[in-house]
């Protein structure tokens, strides 16, 4: 049977790549976002909110998808207004495909605040993990919107009876524009700024990241994982942590990236220096930067997200997931995090992201 894919959030860091990843793949694709991403050829996007019934429905009645790969939610202000805006969308998403009775597999990706705890309570004393985080650790006994995500995807799974798999990456790294977390260009924008007016590369954040065991999640890495999941009778009906498969101290890799764009490089000085507050004015300097390199994107704030690379890097405690699960079911994938970076940065200049 062809496999038909409907990535959610496919404009994103994560459902791009994914789309990506399918497509060669030769499945059939279709992308959903209220603005989807249409430069990814062969891909068929599908203009929807998930927050209207009515629009969605109509959206998707003509096509039947096997394969559902959530990776949208969208950010509010306060925990409870997360939880009922996040799980709506999923279950207006999967109310929305029941009809057709197509759909075999649903894949949610969430994260490590399942372990850390929301926004509001983000790695704070009373909820932190032992580390490495794995994914038997109960649920933290708080409110926390990914819980309400992945009650929906089972709610839904009993009911119209498909398998189902929950993604929890580490900070992913890859290109997208308008991203709301997205650590990588972040840096490299911060970089850039550094370089155009000698400021040096000050590591933003706690002295736990700074000498602390860490490690992230490529986005190739995650699709990869992702497909695997849902192709794979053995992974189904199961939560998986997904990360590169190696770990590192920012001590050591806050040089190598500032190596990279040939800049100075500043370490952890005994406080904490926001990365929200050092670009906080850098907006037309930024617009500036773009007119003068012919850049695509001149709005610093549709490329930096600072507040969640704030909030990564300045956690109380190092934090690492374990894989065992993954590889003992046979996901063997591995990915350098000095080339997840270094590797997203040329893209990011050769599509004239950043300079």
């Amino acid at each position: 049977m062809q496999k038909k894919a409907l990535v959610v959030g496919v404009s994103g860091i994560t459902g791009s790549n994914l789309a990506q990843r399918l497509l060669a793949q030769e499945w059939t694709v279709y992308g959903l976002a209220r603005n989807p991403a249409t430069e990814l050829n062969g891909l068929i996007p599908i203009a929807a909110d998930l927050l209207r019934m009515d629009n969605l429905e109509a959206a998707l009645s003509e096509i039947s998808p096997t394969h559902v790969f959530i990776t949208s939610w969208m950010r509010n202000e306060t925990e409870a207004e997360n939880i009922r805006v996040n799980s709506l969308m999923v279950r207006n998403l999967l109310n929305a495909v029941a009809p057709t009775k197509s759909v075999q597999h649903v894949a949610l990706v969430t994260g490590l605040k399942h372990y850390l705890g929301p926004f509001e309570a983000y790695a704070k004393a009373g909820t932190l993990p032992i580390t490495p985080v794995r994914e038997e650790h109960p649920r933290l006994p708080i409110e926390n919107f990914y819980y309400a995500q992945e009650d929906e995807v089972y709610a839904a799974a009993e009911r119209d009876g498909f398998t189902w798999s929950i993604h929890r990456p580490h900070t992913v790294i890859g290109k997208a524009v308008g991203n709301m977390m997205n650590m990588g260009t972040t840096l490299a924008v911060y970089a850039s700024i550094c370089k155009e007016t000698g400021r040096p590369f000050q590591f933003p954040g706690s002295g736990a990241q700074w000498n602390g065991l860490s490690d992230v999640t490529d986005a190739r890495v995650l699709a990869q994982h992702m497909i695997w999941a849902a192709t794979t009778e053995a992974a189904h009906n199961q939560a998986f942590n997904v990360a590169n498969g190696d770990i590192f101290r920012w001590s050591w890799l806050w040089q190598q990236l500032a190596d990279w764009f040939d800049i100075d490089a500043k370490g952890f000085d005994g406080s904490i220096h926001p990365l929200e507050v050092q670009i906080a004015t850098d907006g037309t300097l930024w617009a500036d930067i773009a007119s003068r390199y012919n850049l695509k994107e001149p709005n610093l704030d549709r490329l930096a997200s600072a507040w969640h690379t704030d909030l990564d890097l300045g956690r109380p405690l190092e934090v690492m997931t374990d894989m065992s699960k993954s590889r003992k079911l046979g996901f063997t994938v591995y990915q350098d995090t000095r080339d997840s970076f270094f590797d997203l940065f040329a893209r990011l200049r050769e599509e004239r992201l950043i300079p």
